[in-house]
């Protein structure tokens, strides 16, 4: 088990998607809008499917369906736009589709690429479990493409020395984004349970306690 600290430095803007946020997505989204009207032999799958490629981005975020921040690494974003880009590349290289083929391919692929997005926000999370302590990865942000980066707490401890020290380390941390805020203490009453005092017989399961009261 890992407790994740989802601590993301943001600025806003619109709302656009993953996929909206790697390099190449404009030009190939063009590309099939532009393209989407010789793909059907049924004028009425034109607009659908181009309704479809209009809103994938905003529909992306609705599907997403995360109880934590939508935020990818870059090398991930790659590797699903390089996935999802493949899948589209394909359906164009067919000729004309019979009716309703095609829109059908199209909600098929986004709903593959909603898939890959949450297995690799995801993954990124379960990989803090491969750490002590305080850690950090860089992400973007899916909410607005803007860098972010995301704070998580790993239980791989291998002494407890090293297990008091992530605590220690959890517990400054914590202090140092309190300290942003002048109307709040600096060690909230939920956290002294993570003070030096009470460090010697903290479990794992004592500290995510304490971690959730807060």
């Amino acid at each position: 088990m890992a407790l994740l600290l989802c601590l993301v430095c943001l600025t806003a803007a619109l709302a656009q998607g993953c996929l909206h946020c790697h390099s190449n997505f404009s030009k190939k989204f063009s590309f099939y809008r532009q393209h989407v009207n010789f793909k059907s032999w049924w004028v009425g799958d034109i607009p659908v499917s181009g309704a479809l490629l209009t809103d994938w981005s905003d529909d992306t975020m609705k599907e997403l369906h995360l109880a934590i921040p939508a935020e990818i690494t870059r090398e991930k974003l790659d590797q699903v736009a390089t996935a999802v880009y493949q899948m589209m590349d394909q359906l164009y290289q067919g000729k004309m589709y019979f009716p309703g083929y095609f829109p059908n391919e199209l909600r098929n692929i986004f709903r593959e690429q909603v898939h890959l997005i949450q297995n690799a926000i995801i993954e990124s999370r379960i990989d803090c479990q491969h750490h002590c302590g305080i850690f950090q990865y860089e992400t973007i942000s899916c909410n607005n493409c803007t860098d972010s980066h995301v704070a998580c707490f790993g239980y791989n401890c291998e002494s407890s020395q090293q297990w008091e020290s992530a605590v220690q380390g959890l517990l400054s941390y914590i202090n140092n984004w309190h300290k942003q805020d002048t109307s709040m203490s600096l060690v909230s009453p939920a956290l002294r349970c993570l003070e030096p005092p009470h460090l010697a017989n903290l479990t794992l399961e004592d500290a995510a306690e304490c971690l959730k009261q807060h």
